[in-house]
């Protein structure tokens, strides 16, 4: 089986509304049933590790976005900024929650840091977890925060979510539309990614509207990351990237996740399960073609998003494989999609 470290998922914030007494650890390593990933089903999907997202929910019922993005054209109304106190009393919800798993694991899941530990664990056959945050609404603007998250165990940050926050502004959910949607990042934006570079933080760029992206490539020195985006060529929704936005990445070292949420996918910008994996292995081609076969990955989004029904679960993940054996791809290939060249471009950004 091949093995698969993934860019981006959403399962921390599954766990946390389910409201259990242990916040939803026994959920995940027992398994529930629920949603699209927990331990016994990444174990039989071939699932290694990932980076684990926090995110920051809308504190009022968010618009339903599935239902307006079935419609041919849509522009989704994104919620308010995220006030620091709640978004910082969430992070930590959910970032306890992550090491509640780890020990109660026994050993069975490990929050890793580097690059070695996470190679460590994949071989002792532990889920190497990475904490993500999505949004970095948790974060003051003088970035005191930022260092406390750093000795947790952060090591990669989008700046934002779609909606705006200190540091820039995100793309909404728009079809058709290009990421070119709203103004670059603030004076406060420029200097998150200063720190960033300095703590060896991977920076993002998913989310990230079309002027913000380009004042990250003119600030960082490091590899350019989209952990779960896809091609704006084959599916022109704001959240894909543009051809020139993939050259940037290409020639930075970076890397890009694909995302499986239909919507992303699709030449329609549809959510809809039926979408043929075909959709996925054409916008893999793009992205191999564009960046190299060195740059490109898995992003999947479970329990972030509507997927492909014939992946459904992360158990579902050999079928991704199946399809992409189909389309001539070789076990050399589907090792550098899988878990290779996440762990290259991770080496890259937080060194050796």
């Amino acid at each position: 089986m091949i093995p698969i470290f993934d860019g981006h998922n959403d399962v921390l914030l599954r766990l946390m509304r389910k409201s259990e007494p242990d916040g939803g650890a026994a959920s995940f390593l027992n398994g529930d049933g629920a949603g699209q990933l927990d331990l016994p089903r990444a174990r039989a999907g071939g699932f290694v590790g990932g980076l684990f997202a926090v995110f920051i929910p809308p504190r009022e019922k968010d618009a339903d976005r599935d239902a307006m993005m079935a419609k041919p054209e849509y522009d989704v109304p994104l919620p308010e900024k995220s006030e620091l106190t709640y978004a910082q009393a969430t992070a930590f919800e959910m970032i306890s929650l992550l090491f509640r798993i780890q020990r109660r694991s026994g050993g069975a899941v490990r929050v890793c840091r580097d690059v070695g530990e996470i190679r460590a664990n994949i071989d002792a056959g532990s889920l190497a977890t990475v904490l993500h945050i999505e949004g970095a609404e948790p974060i003051d603007g003088d970035l005191r925060m930022l260092e406390i998250l750093y000795e947790a165990g952060l090591r990669s940050l989008g700046l934002v979510w779609s909606r705006p926050n200190i540091f820039g502004h995100g793309v909404p959910f728009r079809f058709p539309s290009s990421p070119d949607t709203g103004p670059g990042l603030t004076d406060t934006g420029k200097a998150l990614v200063k720190a960033c570079n300095e703590l060896g933080i991977v920076i993002d760029l998913s989310h990230l509207n079309e002027k913000g992206f380009w004042d990250v490539a003119a600030l960082s020195d490091a590899p350019l990351v989209a952990t779960h985006s896809n091609v704006n060529a084959l599916c022109q929704n704001s959240r894909n990237l543009t051809d020139r936005q993939l050259g940037a990445i290409r020639d930075s070292g970076g890397m890009v996740g694909l995302n499986f949420a239909t919507c992303f996918l699709r030449a329609d910008g549809k959510v809809a399960g039926d979408t043929p994996l075909e959709d996925m292995v054409r916008h893999t081609d793009y992205l191999i073609e564009k960046l190299g076969v060195d740059h490109v990955g898995l992003g999947s989004d479970f329990d972030g998003a509507v997927i492909p029904e014939k992946i459904g679960t992360v158990a579902g993940l050999p079928h991704l494989v199946e399809a992409y054996r189909a389309a001539g791809y070789d076990d050399a290939t589907l090792r550098k999609l899988g878990t290779e060249n996440w762990l290259g471009v991770l080496e890259r950004t937080w060194g050796g």
